[in-house]
């Protein structure tokens, strides 16, 4: 059997004590349910487009907890209307279940 994985969805901003980091989010991949599955999706584009058609890229550079969440780095920083939308892989990536 095989699982693709292309869509996912903005969770929240990577925060700490004080700040907000506009630029590091925090994303989940349907499928994607353990930190081993989100491993494999280190190193991949990923893409968020807006309402107006605007896309902004990003890349996924570490995993988020135990639980199959992926840290991901934009360019620019993502605005506020993006939490809760769906985002996607520049190119299916398909992984060989079991």
């Amino acid at each position: 059997m095989v699982k693709v994985i292309s869509e996912g969805k903005v969770i929240n901003y990577v925060l700490s004590k004080n700040l907000q980091h506009s630029k590091n989010i925090v994303l989940r991949f349907n499928g994607v349910k353990s930190e081993g599955e989100a491993a494999k999706l280190i190193g991949r584009t990923v893409i968020w487009v807006s309402r107006k058609g605007r896309e902004l890229r990003g890349k996924i550079v570490s995993c988020h907890g135990r639980s199959g969440a992926v840290r991901a780095i934009f360019r620019k920083g993502l605005p506020g209307e993006a939490l809760g939308t769906s985002v996607r892989l520049a190119e299916p990536l398909i992984i060989p279940e079991g």
